[in-house]
């Protein structure tokens, strides 16, 4: 039982018990008294096992048959009364806990698009990126999330609690990070093959900062030049611009990740792979490879022809 709970184990990875924001830490606090709970439970029924293996050992092969005087309060008092206290108890802190995550009010609204398998965030100024969701540090951020296709779930462990993400319905949560930092989080409903691999990171930065970095988000892509140019026109020739925009140019569909910027990302793939020459390459030439069932097609391109892509979406930043 020790090695199987412990399987689902990471050195490093994403812990409800590792809070950073004031929503995940009333849910950290949850979890404790919960476990306290147990833990007190768990002890008395050992004990109360341990007490009865004793008295019959004791006893030997005599058998008492008579009804103990204390048998029926007892079962009264630990079987009923006692378990409505504590249950009641929990209730109430939980509704106070559930209040007060949903409370507030941010003044910056992102709305995030689950996908299958990537994830679409979307800021008030016409920002947009994939994968990666910026916010202030410390200050409270709403984040409203639907779906496109099937039924998703958003999840940062350290920041706040999991929600669903229904088709046709747009359901909210309130995010806040203590202080800068990178925080991973994940999809946690089942939504086909590769909903292992649909990960995302929600980036804390400085208040000062994520303005920059908002502001550079709207701006289009910058005319390339050189072998970057001939990348762009790789990009437009083949059948790239049917699925990605880049904004800025007559790339403008919707049904993939918007690459306008994408070189200041640190990862592709909904957090499959590092964002390296090699790894886009590699992700470029056969997606199948890297997540089997992706919608992305493989490409047919020469060497030369997928250098020049690579140079020119390396530049999007």
């Amino acid at each position: 039982m020790i090695a199987l709970a412990t399987s689902a184990c990471a050195l490093g990875g994403p812990s409800v018990l590792d809070a950073h924001g004031a929503s995940e830490k009333r849910v950290e606090g949850l979890w404790w008294l919960l476990f306290a709970i147990s833990a007190v439970v768990l002890a008395v029924v050992l004990g109360l096992m341990t007490a009865a293996i004793i008295r019959r050992r004791r006893r030997g092969t005599d058998v008492d048959r008579s009804e103990p005087r204390w048998g029926e309060p007892f079962v009264v008092l630990a079987g009923v009364i006692i378990p409505v206290l504590i249950l009641t108890a929990v209730f109430v802190v939980s509704v106070r806990d559930m209040n007060a995550i949903a409370g507030g009010d941010p003044q910056l609204t992102v709305q995030v698009i689950g996908h299958m398998w990537w994830w679409e965030a979307r800021y008030p100024n016409g920002a947009i990126t994939a994968n990666e969701i910026h916010i202030p540090a410390g200050e409270p951020v709403r984040i409203e999330v639907t779906t496109a296709d099937v039924i998703h779930s958003f999840w940062v462990p350290q920041l706040a609690p999991k929600i669903d993400m229904i088709p046709g319905k747009t359901n909210s949560i309130v995010l806040v990070a203590d202080s800068p930092g990178r925080y991973r989080g994940q999809c946690a409903e089942f939504c086909g093959l590769q909903h292992a691999h649909m990960a995302f990171f929600v980036v804390a930065d400085p208040p000062d900062v994520f303005q920059r970095w908002m502001a550079h988000q709207e701006a289009p892509a910058a005319a390339p030049t050189g072998s970057a140019a001939d990348g762009l026109a790789v990009f437009l020739a083949q059948t790239c611009d049917g699925c990605h925009t880049i904004r800025g140019t007559p790339a403008s569909a919707a049904l993939a990740p918007d690459l306008t910027h994408l070189a200041d990302r640190e990862t592709i793939a909904a957090g499959t792979l590092r964002l390296t020459r090699g790894n886009l390459a590699h992700w470029i030439r056969d997606p199948q490879a890297v997540k089997p069932g992706v919608i992305m097609p493989p490409t047919q391109l020469t060497r030369s022809q997928l250098q020049s892509l690579v140079d020119y979406l390396m530049g999007l930043n």
